[in-house]
């Protein structure tokens, strides 16, 4: 009997990896064909930031919608139903006549991908109810992370050189129809035992408050930042965002749970998941427009150069898992935070862009840390949180991340765009995006530290025991999680 509930697990962990792979590989495969969309659409790099953050956005906006709508109806119809919408999208998007559609149609991917993450967190959360368990899990979830960082880049060079920047969707088709199939048959219906009920008017919050911050610093440069536009863009994300502060503390079933905020690691692991992203989403920008348009690489020899970038984090993510297993997350925040942070000062300062030995050992670096980091947070969320709300907890991750990743490509496109518009070369209109860069790893050391310790476990005990009422009741002894 353990043997085939261990097989369960670890099937049900495959159809969630390729889920994620699928949601992960649409940003590095995109990265590297770029140049070639920009040729062919004639794009600019505002455009090519909306071909970005029209995903990550979209994701954003809707993951906590989807993670409390599947805790409430059940996580396998809404894990099915992303699959199917978010495959559908990848098809739509290779056949988009223009820019204008091609943004549409990775709306519809985000969709898709929305319902995916957070409840394929909420699934695993739920089958891996062993603390050490749970953490080994999260750690080959982030090392499907770090594959799609090694796939995309070279599956995305070798489609683009030889079919077609459109190729790089058909990637998803095979997957996605294979992780339908295997659901139906594999993974069984589970839900929260207390609902929560729909949060319409939160969910229009986040929507106008992440929706009008991106627009206004994605088109700031263009439009000018005292323009009436950006600073309507400007007001509507503040006014939205005292809105959701207002309004989510008055609700019985609130979309965000403020109070999970009240755990210093839940919200320490929020921000760093904001500045990971911001610097991943950044960093990968950057670097293909630098390798394409400045070396004159094609699109197969940039996926090559970031292999060095890519490999790390599939090594690094099961090993951060097991040290969180272990020792707590602690140390891989340590970690991350050092290599990212070193990382980005590389070019900053050292202009590690223009010397190919430099060029890769920061690649590495970012590679250590984005493998390191993502286990301790992920973990981290969920852990100390009712089962009955797992589904929201992960979505709250989720969403830093993909807003973290909207706000790297939105501010530092900005930065490259203002400073490209004022005729500088590349690497000087790059280098404000570097130090960027260079102060998210920073962030994510200190609040790595600030976060893991004493004072920090005594917060999320205290907020663990606040919403315990509200938590599921414990499982018979032997029963099968769900």
């Amino acid at each position: 009997m353990h043997e085939v509930s261990h097989r369960h697990r670890m099937l049900v962990l495959a159809i969630c990896c390729m889920s994620l792979l699928i949601v992960s590989l649409d940003n590095t495969v995109l990265n590297v064909a770029l140049p070639e969309m920009r040729r062919e659409l004639h794009a600019s790099v505002a455009g090519l930031q909306w071909t970005i953050d029209a995903y990550t956005l979209g994701m954003a906006s809707l993951l906590m919608l989807a993670g409390s709508t599947a805790d409430r109806i059940g996580r396998r119809k809404v894990f099915l139903a992303g699959l199917v919408t978010f495959t559908a999208g990848s098809l739509l998007c290779s056949l988009a006549p223009t820019l204008g559609w091609l943004i549409t149609f990775r709306v519809v991917q985000a969709v898709g991908a929305a319902m995916l993450n957070p409840v394929a967190m909420s699934i695993i959360t739920n089958t891996f109810t062993e603390p050490a368990q749970r953490a080994r899990a999260i750690g080959v979830w982030g090392a499907v992370a770090g594959v799609s960082m090694a796939a995309g880049p070279l599956i995305g060079g070798l489609l683009v050189d030889s079919i077609g920047w459109r190729s790089i969707f058909w990637v998803n088709l095979p997957i996605g129809l294979a992780a339908l199939v295997l659901t139906v048959r594999h993974i069984p219906e589970s839900r929260a035992d207390r609902p929560r009920r729909p949060d319409p008017v939160g969910q229009l919050l986040i929507m106008a408050m992440l929706g009008s911050l991106t627009y206004a610093i994605i088109e700031a440069p263009s439009a000018g930042p005292t323009s009436p536009l950006i600073l309507g863009c400007a007001l509507t994300a503040v006014a939205s965002l005292v809105g959701l502060l207002v309004y989510e503390p008055r609700r019985e079933d609130p979309l965000i749970d403020l109070r999970f905020f009240r755990s210093a690691p839940f919200s320490g692991a929020n921000v760093i998941a904001i500045c990971t992203f911001a610097a991943l989403s950044g960093f990968l920008f950057l670097n293909t427009l630098y390798l394409q348009e400045v070396r004159g690489l094609d699109a197969l020899h940039a996926g090559l150069y970031m292999v060095p970038l890519a490999a790390p984090t599939l090594f690094f993510a099961p090993l951060s898992g097991r040290l969180v297993a272990t020792r707590g997350p602690r140390l891989p925040l340590v970690v991350a935070g050092v290599a990212m942070g070193g990382s980005g000062l590389m070019f900053a300062v050292l202009s590690a862009e223009t010397s190919t030995p430099l060029l890769l050992t920061g690649y590495v670096l970012f590679g250590v840390g984005f493998g390191m980091v993502n286990s301790p947070v992920t973990n981290t969320a969920v852990s100390g949180m009712p089962r009955s709300q797992a589904g929201v907890a992960a979505a709250i991750a989720s969403t830093s991340r993909q807003t973290g990743g909207a706000l790297g490509v939105a501010v530092i496109g900005a930065v490259l765009a203002a400073g490209l518009a004022r005729g500088g070369d590349f690497s000087a209109a790059a280098r404000p995006g570097w130090w960027i860069i260079t102060v998210c790893g920073a962030a994510v050391l200190v609040l790595g530290l600030l976060t893991s310790g004493r004072w920090a476990r005594e917060t999320a005990a205290r907020t663990a025991a606040e919403l315990e009422p509200k938590a599921s009741p414990a499982p018979a002894a032997g029963s099968r999680p769900v």
